[in-house]
């Protein structure tokens, strides 16, 4: 690596981390603070609908929730303990991971406004028919008898001020968990960017590459990086010539359907719901990306 490369290297790990972390604070702190005033037991409620509506307020309190794949597992188990329908529950399941604010922060910094509203809106209703198909189909009866301790409702003085604090120090520990793969991400995107061959990306992951979007997304599913860490690396990526089609596949079955969720999903599911839940996952991935190649390519 040349001097020329190393500070251009340098240059893309300062700025994508300056974005990242300061996007990813303030969004944090803004869902704390909506997570004060709407507690676990409003989001309950609001998914007791049935039918069609239950999918859509399941898939859109997942897009507002701020949860990796694994933290969405007690989650999913405690709204089902709760009596909340399977249907919107497990459109909750699939759109909180791959469809949330931090998420949908660094695609509008990193990606642009017109993909992130391509993303969410593709994995929205992506979302919702899913959650519309399994309950039609009855797999509500692979779902086992688990029950977790949730948490208490929020405790303490609610006045403003000590709202704010609250959320400024969840948003704070959020940060402090979060940092690492922030970097790491950043880190691994600026070494993509300045040391890996822009030809060699554009062949083999190019959008002239119709196995491209596939392989990206059988990738992205036993790799478990956060999409934290992913959406940067898949920026370093696309510049270097890989598909933006690539790039959301990678990020949706990255972030949807990792090992360790899977391994999770099979304390609550039994092996045919499992099977179901990769192979959706891997078929939205890929079905997103092909239709992203044929919008902004």
């Amino acid at each position: 690596m040349n001097l020329n490369t190393l500070t251009e290297t340098l240059q893309f790990f300062a700025m994508i981390s300056a974005e990242l972390i300061a996007l990813f604070f303030v969004v944090s702190f803004l869902v704390a603070m909506m997570q004060e005033y709407v507690p676990a037991s409003t989001v309950q409620r609001l998914l007791t609908g049935r039918g069609l509506r239950g999918n859509i307020v399941g898939a859109g309190l997942g897009a507002v929730t701020p949860f990796c794949s694994c933290s969405t597992i007690p989650v999913t188990v405690g709204l089902l303990n709760a009596g909340a329908p399977f249907g919107a529950t497990m459109s909750f399941l699939v759109s909180s991971p791959i469809l949330n604010p931090v998420i949908l922060g660094l695609l509008v910094t990193l990606f642009g406004w017109k993909f992130t509203v391509f993303y969410g809106a593709a994995s929205f209703l992506l979302a919702v028919a899913v959650g519309a198909v399994w309950q039609l189909f009855g797999l509500e009866r692979d779902v086992k008898k688990v029950r977790v301790v949730g948490e208490s409702e929020i405790a303490g003085p609610t006045d403003f001020k000590s709202r704010l604090r609250r959320a400024g120090r969840a948003a704070f520990g959020l940060f402090k968990t979060s940092l690492p793969y922030l970097l790491i991400g950043a880190g691994v995107g600026a070494l993509i960017y300045g040391v890996v061959p822009g030809e060699w990306i554009a062949n083999v992951a190019g959008a002239d590459n119709p196995f491209a979007i596939p392989v990206a997304a059988a990738i992205g599913v036993p790799l478990y990086i956060r999409a934290e860490t992913l959406i940067p690396i898949g920026m370093a990526l696309q510049s270097q010539g890989m598909s933006i089609g690539a790039v959301a596949a990678l990020i949706i079955a990255g972030a949807g359907a990792s090992i360790p969720e899977v391994t999770l999903l099979n304390t609550i599911f039994r092996p045919r719901l499992v099977a179901v839940f990769v192979l959706t996952i891997f078929t939205v991935a890929i079905s997103v990306g092909y239709v992203a190649n044929l919008l902004f390519i």
